[in-house]
């Protein structure tokens, strides 16, 4: 590793192998050779047989990964052209098909597809994570399903829910940025054989105006390289409005996970749920008591980070004059490369996370005792009435106490003594062991939270796992202090 230099966090601490390498310049290099051997071939079978032969095509096909870095960085310091750097460096080791390689294609043709190629992979890798996170967030669920909580609107606490309830929420976000992905995927073409402003003005020469044959090789190409169809139309380049949908999906995962970590945060403040904490993980250099949730705050940030990439995305796209300007070269080698390795590092957190969270039931039910009392005074109220006392009596008296408590866990920092004052109270019909049964019974609280968790996971995502049991990525989830 060199020290000397900077060292992009990203790959240096955050991401795989498998997803550096999608954006390495091998991988690069190497798929604009397959373009070209793609566009050789589909013009060789469509008839032009007279400027191509198969030992042109074969000696293409054999030299795909064998290129010299070295001559192509000289070349291209030379003529200030990366592409045609690459041309020539191609073509010195084919020297039969020397003439005909890129043969009536602009730069773009290599650039965008492969581009199209890099990100189809990449998104693929995107979607075995998040069914991973779905995985196992679909367990922890069903495993805390019963397990009564407080709920908080506002940040106060309010009705219970359960531990599985909240977390069935975060799995169908999860599951609409799934949704979003595979259309997304699904709409994924090639820019295919376009030519130089998008009007395939050179293939219709070589094609002696056959516009038949130019629709053809379009098609053709767009299939060798792996795509069922091509854009319709281009300018130069395919649009740039499909970057925006690209990272509008990316950052859709990224708004989820900014969520669950910062609600995980705040559990973990209240001692109810946590991450996980290694044996001999150190949480703090002078506290030495700390158990900080670092892994959910580098999630925090990392979706930051992520989130603001829109904004350049959508001023490359609108600042794309008539049929190409080039200043969406600069910033698409860095931000697209950058969401996706983004999109990685925060999904390899998250599925670390889910992997082995933390649930504290003590102090789970301590919060739920200390709200409890308040917001059980309406059942209480309920079971005097059935005892035959009168409602507006029994509100009265219960309202008196109840604000009393408050003042006390307000303002004098007391316990929440309600069900003391009220057991102690004459006028109601309760002795101490009937109030706390009535507070005890925490699934009178959370309603039907526990049969929505299970009916959820049945119904839904149960089916998604197992229609996609085969895809459900294998992540490695550890992760670099």
């Amino acid at each position: 590793m060199t020290r000397d230099i900077y060292q992009e966090p990203l790959v240096g601490r955050y991401t795989s192998k498998e997803m550096q390498y999608l954006f390495s310049e091998e991988y690069k290099f190497s798929t604009w050779r397959k373009c070209w051997v793609a566009l050789a071939e589909a013009q060789y079978e469509l008839g032009l047989d007279t400027l191509i032969d198969t030992e042109m095509i074969a000696q293409m096909r054999d030299n795909v990964d064998n290129i010299d870095y070295e001559v192509a960085a000289s070349k291209e310091k030379e003529i200030r052209h990366d592409v045609m750097a690459h041309v020539f460096e191609f073509g010195r080791k084919c020297p039969k098909a020397e003439g005909i390689i890129h043969l009536g294609a602009t730069s773009q043709f290599v650039v965008c597809n492969t581009d199209l190629i890099i990100q189809r992979q990449a998104l693929e890798y995107v979607r075995q994570g998040l069914l991973q996170v779905i995985q196992n967030l679909s367990i922890f669920s069903d495993k805390y399903k019963d397990m009564a909580t407080l709920g908080f609107t506002h940040y106060q606490a309010a009705q219970p829910t359960t531990v599985g309830k909240r977390n069935i929420l975060y799995i169908q976000d999860l599951i609409s940025d799934l949704d979003y992905l595979d259309i997304f995927i699904s709409r994924i073409r090639a820019r295919g054989a376009k030519g130089t402003v998008g009007t395939q003005a050179t293939f219709l020469e070589l094609f002696n105006g056959n516009h038949k044959k130019v629709r053809q090789l379009d098609q053709l190409v767009s299939e060798k390289l792996g795509f069922a169809r091509a854009f319709n139309v281009t300018g130069q380049t395919y649009t740039r409005k499909h970057d925006c949908r690209l990272i509008e999906a990316l950052c859709g995962i990224a708004t989820t996970a900014h969520k669950f970590a910062v609600d995980l945060r705040l559990l973990s403040n209240l001692k109810m749920q946590e991450e996980p904490f290694s044996k001999n993980q150190t949480g703090s250099s002078a506290m030495a008591y700390k158990r900080n949730p670092m892994r959910s705050e580098r999630m925090t940030g990392l979706c930051r980070k992520l989130m603001g990439l829109p904004a350049n995305f959508m001023a490359t796209y609108a600042n794309q004059w008539f049929e190409r300007t080039l200043d969406d070269s600069a910033i698409r080698r860095m931000d697209i490369p950058q969401g996706f390795l983004l999109t990685e590092a925060i999904l390899k957190i998250f599925i670390n996370i889910t992997s082995d969270m933390v649930v504290y039931p003590q102090q789970i039910e301590r919060h739920l005792r200390v709200e409890l009392p308040f917001m059980s005074t309406e059942k209480i109220l309920m079971a005097a009435v059935e005892k035959g006392h009168s409602r507006q009596e029994m509100h009265e008296i219960i309202k008196g106490h109840s604000l009393i408590a408050g003042k006390r866990v307000k303002e004098e920092g007391g316990e929440n003594d309600l069900l003391q004052r009220l057991a102690a109270d004459a006028a109601l019909p309760f002795s101490m062991d009937e109030l706390e049964s009535i507070v005890s019974d925490y699934s009178g609280f959370t309603g039907r939270a526990s049969q929505q968790v299970s009916e959820y996971l049945e119904e839904v995502v149960t089916p998604l796992l197992t229609e996609n049991k085969e895809r459900i990525g294998n992540t490695d989830s550890s992760l670099r202090v």
